[in-house]
């Protein structure tokens, strides 16, 4: 499906028909309107799209699921995975690219920081002797066919590393304008050498009841057949500054010396929509806090008899802070809940744990959970000196970690809010 035809899905799209200039200019409208999808049909004669997935529930929506359905289908995706389904043609062959310039192009610059004009939808295939990735990176234009992209000592990064060492380019291909099971399959934490895409397949079978299709291009990559563009290229030796940046928690991420990137081959749709995540803002939160849900979920249940839900919050930019609720059997369960949270996911600073009549979802009801049921000399845990979120620029080499046990006693009476009627 088209990222057109799903905005046409949804009641809440946004349409801006003037001209809009793709530096700064289209960020204050974004801003504006930051949980609804806009499309852009101008951005410097380009179609483009912004808070496309800016909420759960219409993320959860395009899944045909409930925002909780999702996080477990997300866990039952990475535990079976699947292969995707390879087909023969895709929408964008029909307009494959050799001759370009992607300074005339959508690629917009969001903050007067910004060090350039950045893809910060792109999902990143790669593959190298045997093993496939698929993972976010932004990529900084710096010339008509190059970007700086910014690749952290992951999975990616040790791909490279063995392509050079193989005296050799790292072949890539970088996706934009994708469904969300690819897009959140592609920011989940597998192993090395473990194939998001067929995570990704899993989840949209286990949501949809149909596979992800990959489509093959020239340089023998597999990608989702159905991406709006898609820019076929190599991670090269060369180096660039890459930055400054507006990362997760809307502050400036600094100049760094990256790989550059070579763009041979540009494909794209036929009335194409270049998708944009806007830096620091709701959908960016979503995208990379969300696959970090399951794994909470999954901890906690190891470490208490019942788990319900968890959630990154948007007030912690869906990184920094979480909320878990549990079913307690015995004193302490709340304890180990938030032991276990913050051991799941170590870029997390503080996680409230609440019982299972409390929407995690729910900001106002996880706080009078807080108030009405969380005592600080009982239920309070500050762990020190732990290693936190490079993202968290209140921290130093370490940070403090903050647990909230708001759960009601075992047995207890006079918690329960009394029901009209």
């Amino acid at each position: 499906m088209s990222v057109r035809e799903l905005l046409n899905q949804f009641g809440d799209t946004v349409v801006v028909k003037g001209r809009v200039s793709r530096e700064l200019e289209l960020t204050k409208i974004l801003f504006k309107e930051k949980t609804r999808p806009v499309l852009f049909e101008n951005l410097d004669g380009y179609r483009a799209v912004g808070n496309l997935w800016s909420t759960r529930e219409r993320i959860a929506q395009a899944m045909g699921v409930t925002p909780a359905e999702l996080t477990k289908n997300m866990m039952r995706a990475m535990d079976s995975p699947s292969p995707p389904q390879e087909v023969e043609n895709a929408p964008f062959d029909k307009n494959v690219l050799t001759d370009f310039d992607l300074r005339e192009s959508a690629i917009p610059k969001f903050y007067p920081t910004d060090g350039g004009r950045f893809i910060t939808a792109g999902v990143v295939v790669a593959e190298h002797d045997g093993v496939r990735n698929m993972s976010y990176h932004r990529l900084m234009l710096v010339g008509e066919n190059k970007f700086a992209m910014r690749v952290v000592p992951r999975h990616l990064y040790a791909l490279h590393k063995r392509a050079l060492t193989d005296g050799k380019d790292l072949k890539i291909a970088v996706a934009v304008g994708l469904c969300p099971s690819i897009m959140l399959a592609a920011a989940t934490n597998l192993e090395f050498g473990k194939d998001e895409l067929t995570v990704a397949n899993s989840l949209r079978q286990l949501c949809l009841n149909e596979p992800v299709c990959v489509r093959k291009t020239k340089n023998g990559l597999l990608v989702p057949a159905f991406a709006e563009y898609v820019f076929e290229g190599r991670v090269t030796k060369e180096e660039h500054d890459e930055g400054p940046f507006v990362d997760i928690t809307g502050t400036v991420d600094p100049v760094r010396k990256q790989p550059v990137v070579e763009i041979d081959r540009v494909y794209h749709r036929d009335d194409a929509v270049f998708q944009m995540i806007l830096p620091g803002a709701n959908e960016h939160y979503l995208m990379m806090g969300m696959p970090r849900e399951p794994v909470i979920q999954r901890a906690v249940g190891l470490a208490v008899p019942e788990v319900h839900s968890a959630r990154l919050t948007e007030g912690g930019c869906c990184w920094l802070h979480g909320v878990v609720s549990i079913t307690k059997q015995k004193e302490g369960d709340g304890i180990n809940a938030i032991m276990a949270a913050l051991g799941a996911h170590p870029s997390m600073k503080m996680v409230t744990v609440v019982d299972g009549d409390i929407d995690v979802f729910d900001d106002a009801d996880v706080e009078w959970a807080v108030a009405t049921r969380f005592q600080g000399h009982k239920g309070l845990v500050v762990i020190e000196n732990a290693r936190g979120s490079s993202l968290d620029p209140s921290a130093d080499e370490t940070t403090t970690k903050v647990g909230i046990d708001a759960t009601k006693p075992v047995g207890g009476e006079g918690f329960e809010r009394v029901k009209p009627g």
